[in-house]
């Protein structure tokens, strides 16, 4: 199966694309144990989908979405109800498919597991897997080989369901030639348009028309309440600059982490893998294979790099006469990671056992482990230690600044004085705003128009704005919504008035001049050029296309009509249809052949998952995920 995933990546691709938050952030250890505390947010056939659970998918991808956005981020996107839906639903996803890999005993073999991390791009370097790399890669990451290798075997169960639902997915290729010929069928047509533009003259108002309107449409003059507000912020940021450092603290910090200032021995190795087969009888030949190659090779150890091209069944490292290049503890699995540290450089070890086998193991360098000095790591550590420092304080002081704003409501100041935060002040805000100065919250700005704030003046209780970000404010000014006066806007209700008519008396006077082209008679106008336009290349607008592409060819010149948005109304001449040849073998047909059946396949896939949902019992607890929002 994973063969047949490795051939043919779309269709798994375009099934897994339905899944918004990726399979390796998760093992099945996560998916199936009832993390302590955090309450469910929803059960699926019996197991539980933590708060902390969904918690972290939540934060990981509103991470993925800021990286995504950049500068045009949206926050309110990041905090919806229909992302915080998305994410529980998509975790819902994951665990059937989970569950239904477990208990079809799904699984993948080592050696195919090994052929899937040599050949990740993200642990290739020139084209060739490199074991630094890779090591490199999962320590940035936080991730233990092991830990990866559980995640990685877990996202290879789910594409191999994915391949499964989605070779079902079949187009008969009579229907993809006769798609591909309808979208590259074209017409070449004239038009003729009836511009509103050329018919405002034609326009008359009756005198109190504006009049009518506006008072038949108030709410489309009303100006929203506004008010213009004072705020505080409190974060860490703010206390950075009250927090000092001593040389005294760096010291002791740079003393008592040497691990973080320094790099850890690593080893450079080759090895020679022999499988150790599924039965004792096979272990044992394979086992005494590797003591004769170890033999051979303390021998003459030049031969290592010809023995292991020919022997090792390693095929990510095979051909590179079994080079993993340098590692540190932690990469390599328990046993393969003993032995390689335990040897001297150059020397040859017995064979090893491992899940994957045997490994015959030869060290070839060794980095010895290093530290900076304290000079050149001490910016760092004081920048580290201030920010440790105002984010214990920020946690102490919170409940202090939420309570200042409140208890002293009347004013913003004894919250900035106490803390040395800076009282800022905004311009107008209109009510159904969601933004105070940088600030997006929706709930901070709904607090500026409630009776507290707007009638009797009060603070505005701090809101969590972002994560470890509290914001006050209070209104400075009030304005109430107030109807803007007739002789304001009657310029803007006659300009829109008469464009509507005119544009009235230019569909109508289209759709009679299509009317009368169809009894076979002549109309007034100029027709445009002839231009040639292609079903499946629009260059008109949707609804042209529609009319242009659905009149009937039968008799030529055939005619069709549409109401252009914003441009009147335009008839079209057909006086030309241009069908293609298709080859046999146009490579065309294949590729809309390929992309149909994509389709299929992520209409297959979600219908499979529909019915998974249905047979492990899904239930969300509304309740919960709303009160994860509050």
């Amino acid at each position: 199966m994973l063969e047949a995933v490795r051939r043919n990546k779309r269709i798994a691709q375009i099934i897994l694309a339905i899944i918004i938050i990726p399979f390796a952030f998760f093992g099945m250890d996560a998916w199936f144990s009832d993390a302590p505390g955090g309450g469910e947010v929803a059960s699926v056939g019996g197991s539980k989908i933590t708060a902390i659970e969904f918690d972290r998918a939540l934060r990981e991808q509103q991470d993925r979405l800021r990286e995504a956005m950049g500068e045009q981020f949206d926050r309110s996107l990041l905090e919806s109800e229909e992302l915080r839906r998305a994410v529980v639903e998509n975790l819902i996803n994951q665990r059937v498919l989970a569950l239904y890999a477990a208990e079809n005993r799904l699984v993948v073999a080592p050696q195919q597991l090994q052929e899937t991390i040599a050949s990740l791009p993200a642990f290739q370097s020139d084209g060739e897997f490199s074991m630094e790399l890779y090591d490199r890669v999962l320590r940035s990451q936080g991730m233990s080989p092991a830990m990866f290798e559980a995640r990685l075997a877990q996202d290879l169960r789910i594409q191999q369901l994915a391949q499964a639902v989605g070779e079902s997915a079949f187009v008969a290729k009579a229907s993809a030639r006769r798609f591909l010929a309808a979208q590259l069928e074209e017409r070449e047509v004239r038009e003729l348009r009836f511009a509103p533009a050329e018919l405002m003259g034609e326009v008359k108002l009756a005198e109190d028309a504006a009049q009518r309107y506006y008072e038949a449409n108030p709410e489309r003059f009303e100006r929203p309440a506004r008010v213009r507000a004072q705020y505080v912020v409190f974060d860490e940021n703010a206390l950075l600059g009250q927090v000092e450092v001593s040389e005294e603290e760096a010291r002791r910090f740079y003393e008592a982490n040497p691990d973080r200032f320094g790099t850890p021995e690593e080893r450079r190795a080759r090895h020679i893998l022999i499988p150790a087969g599924d039965s004792a009888e096979e272990e044992a030949r394979a086992k005494e294979k590797a003591a004769e190659l170890a033999a051979a090779l303390r021998a003459d150890p030049s031969r290592f790099e010809a023995l292991a091209k020919a022997e090792s069944k390693d095929p990510g490292s095979a051909e590179r006469g079994g080079d993993l290049g340098f590692f540190g503890r932690g990469a390599m699995v328990k046993a393969f990671e003993d032995a390689a540290f335990s040897l001297e450089k150059g020397q040859v070890s017995d064979p090893v056992r491992s899940e994957f086998g045997f490994h015959v193991i030869q060290v070839t360098e060794v980095r010895p482990a290093s530290v900076r000095p304290f000079e050149a790591v001490r910016d760092e550590i004081v920048e580290e230690l201030k920010r440790q420092e105002a984010g214990r304080r920020f946690a102490e002081l919170a409940d202090q600044f939420s309570n200042t704003v409140y208890e002293q409501a009347d004013s913003l100041q004894p919250a900035a004085e106490l803390l040395k935060l800076e009282v800022k002040e905004t311009d107008w805000i209109e009510r159904g705003s969601e933004a105070i100065g940088p600030f997006q919250s929706e709930k901070l700005v709904s607090a500026l128009f409630s009776d507290d704030a707007v009638k009797h003046g009060r603070n505005v209780e701090a809101v969590e704005v972002e994560r470890g970000t509290l914001v006050s404010a209070r209104v400075l000014e009030h304005e109430p919504a107030q109807r803007l006066p007739f002789d304001t806007v009657r310029p803007i209700i006659e300009e829109q008035l008469r464009a509507e008519e005119a544009a009235r008396l230019a569909r109508e006077r289209g759709e009679a001049a299509l009317a009368a082209l169809g009894r076979g008679e002549s109309v007034d106008g100029e027709w445009s050029a002839v231009r040639k336009v292609q079903r499946g290349n629009p260059s008109l607008p949707p609804a042209a296309m529609d009319a242009v592409f659905g009149a009937s060819a039968a008799k030529l010149p055939a005619y069709a009509g549409a109401s252009m948005p914003g441009a009147g109304y335009s008839v079209f001449r057909i006086d030309a249809v241009n069908r293609p040849e298709l080859a046999a073998d146009d490579p065309r047909v294949k590729a809309i052949t390929e992309q149909y059946e994509g389709l299929l396949a992520e209409r297959d896939f979600n219908a499979f998952l529909t019915a998974l949902r249905d047979r492990y019992e899904v239930q969300i607890n509304t309740a919960a995920l709303k009160a994860q929002q509050q």
